[in-house]
């Protein structure tokens, strides 16, 4: 009876670890062929169709730069909240940034504003429990997304990485932040980490507000709706965007289809800042086509200071194939870089919280802001130059010498690349 036992209790806990390895049922086999350019407007058709919800115009997006600009910004959106706020985020950690938001989030619940917060579970490993109950005795109503439990298990491997706030329904926030202390300042020393936020107005503030709710339902079973926490927003801008949510749950790679749709339009240029590369083979091939059209692809990635050893191995596997087909690759100096954005063809912008590889691709909820609008995309490609500008070229030859321990670390990260 025991051995039986043990082999039971053995075969659940490998079928667990299975089902966390595996990804949606539909996936992509085969690239995108180049049928129009980005400036068509069968783009943006299609983007609207195929991928949900539909492009909306009359919005404001501003890029806010380094916590020195983030994080006032959202805790003075925080702090004037009056109807609703909802926050969704991956990294939140116990320090002097996670206090300022604890306070902030438990002042507006003491006030009367409900405030909703989901927080993953793996993602907020870092946070005291005292920073934790002392939201919850405000007021604040916390879910901690997939916790350890054995029911779960074969979810466990799925996180929310996504990055949203939403205020009274009109404002929100999206990007690459996590609130935790090495996000602060101006990104002046390798302590900084460098990235990006956007401040949203508009009506795809709507759209934020439901990419929220999406997870609050599936993890709470419970709808936030009515007027406070979605109110007839009046077009306040003139850019059209879109806010794209994907999730393994859906059974999808609709994040992926979003980078292999747009690569594919590309007729110009690629311009890609991106925390962790690990593409996969199709997006290597799309990348690979694109430069056969002659698109110049730029494609900016962490240099000395990056937080996640593997990755940096994993990542640099596939830079061979791209530096041989053309693509050029920087590699940032002064601190980590852990900014996320895509530019195309200067008409099309994605930003927020997915990186460019298979685990945000497939295993992670994600969530990007896509903005289609000339003006902003030269903005934002001013941006990425000012970044190139402290990073370094890397070339096909020094990828060809790098020293014989990556070579084979490569080969022993590869079975598990997408868990990076």
């Amino acid at each position: 009876m025991l051995t039986i036992a043990v082999t039971a209790l053995v075969t659940l806990l490998l079928a667990a670890v299975i089902m966390n390895f595996a990804t949606a049922e539909k996936q992509l086999e085969r690239k995108i062929e180049h049928r129009y350019a980005i400036s068509d407007p069968q783009f943006r058709r299609e983007m609207s169709l195929m991928m949900s919800p539909s492009i909306v115009g009359g919005n404001t997006v501003h890029a806010l730069q380094n916590g020195a600009e983030i994080f006032p910004a959202m805790l003075q959106a925080i702090e004037q909240a009056e109807r609703s706020i909802t926050f969704e985020t991956y990294i939140y950690w116990s320090g002097a940034v996670g206090q300022q938001f604890s306070d902030a989030l438990s002042e507006r619940a003491r006030a009367g504003v409900p405030v909703h917060v989901t927080l993953d579970w793996v993602g907020s490993v870092k946070m005291d429990n005292d920073l934790l109950a002392a939201m919850e005795e405000a007021g604040v109503h916390v879910h901690r997304y997939r916790p350890l439990h054995w029911y779960n298990l074969g979810r466990m491997n799925n996180r929310t990485h996504r990055k949203l706030l939403v205020v009274d329904g009109r404002i929100a926030f999206t990007g690459g932040v996590g609130i935790a202390d090495q996000w602060q300042g101006h990104a002046s020393s390798p302590e900084e980490w460098r990235d990006m936020h956007f401040r949203i107005e508009g009506p795809v503030v709507a759209q934020l507000q439901a990419a929220f709710n999406d997870n609050w339902i599936k993890s709470r079973g419970r709808v936030l709706n009515g007027e406070r926490f979605f109110p007839h927003i009046d077009e306040v801008g003139t850019l059209s965007a879109q806010m794209f949510i994907a999730s393994p749950a859906s059974g999808s790679e609709s994040m992926h289809l979003l980078y292999l749709l747009a690569i594919a339009a590309a007729a110009q240029c690629i311009d890609i800042a991106a925390s962790y590369f690990v593409p996969d083979d199709l997006l290597i091939e799309a990348f690979l086509a694109a430069r056969t059209r002659g698109v110049r692809i730029r494609i900016l990635l962490p240099g000395p200071h990056l937080d996640s050893f593997a990755v940096r191995i994993a990542s640099k596997q596939v830079w061979g194939e791209l530096l041989e087909g053309g693509v050029e690759i920087y590699v940032y100096q002064p601190t980590m870089l852990h900014v996320k954005l895509v530019v195309i063809d200067e008409e099309f912008v994605s930003v927020g919280s997915t990186n460019m590889d298979i685990r945000s691709l497939r295993l992670n909820d994600e969530a990007s802001l896509n903005v289609y609008d000339h003006a902003f995309a030269h903005d934002m490609l001013v941006v990425f130059e000012r970044d190139l500008a402290n990073a370094k070229p890397y070339s096909l030859e020094m990828w060809k010498h790098r020293p014989l321990r990556e070579k084979l670390l490569e080969k022993l990260l590869l079975p598990i690349k997408s868990q990076l």
